[in-house]
């Protein structure tokens, strides 16, 4: 076991114990407030473009087509009433930690992309990219995250490729908790 797979293994071990309480809470509001499951499931691109689940929070209504969110026409329609809040807060997001401890995702790596998204997982396949495990934050995330372009979310992530070592995980991980409190890049 490497060290980077170790500290996702131990610190997504402890943040979910953590947030336990919060997860549970959350879980009954979705329940409370619309119809269908609690965690929204899909088949992301994850290293070596192999396919698999990946948890979030349920934040769209059941039958949201399965596409990115910037390419629906019309994404606040889809919204369920918990689910701008939960976007906003990123806190949709907290189930991957079952992710990272299944070795699916690390804490940092590029952000999965979702199975029909060809045009970033060929770039990102052209690029290397694809040999990392991807991450629950990384540094696309934190230099724009839904404001860049395909390309310029590889080149963040070929950056990443290129100078990964634990001071720029602990400089991502750190400045994710600034943009998540602050719901820097959000778009929806």
């Amino acid at each position: 076991m490497t060290i980077k797979r170790m500290f996702d293994f131990v610190s997504a071990s402890l943040l979910l114990f953590v947030l336990l309480p919060i997860i549970l809470f959350i879980s009954l509001l979705i329940k409370l407030t619309s119809d269908g499951p609690v965690f929204y499931i899909s088949d992301r691109v994850g290293v070596q473009n192999s396919i698999f689940k990946m948890y979030k929070f349920r934040t769209m209504k059941v039958g949201t087509p399965p596409l990115a969110t910037h390419l629906l026409t019309n994404p606040e329609k889809y919204v369920t009433p918990v689910g701008r809040f939960l976007r906003k807060t990123s806190l949709d997001e907290l189930p991957q930690l079952f992710n990272i401890i299944w070795g699916e995702m690390s804490v940092v790596g590029p952000r999965p992309a979702l199975y029909n998204q060809y045009d970033l997982i060929e770039l990102r396949t052209e690029n290397g990219v694809h040999s990392l495990v991807p991450g629950f934050t990384g540094w696309a995330q934190i230099n724009g995250r839904d404001e860049l372009s395909i390309p310029a979310k590889v080149e963040f992530d070929e950056y990443y490729l290129k100078h990964q070592n634990i001071l720029l995980d602990f400089k991502i991980i750190y400045r994710t908790v600034s943009k998540v409190a602050k719901a820097e890049g959000v778009k929806h």
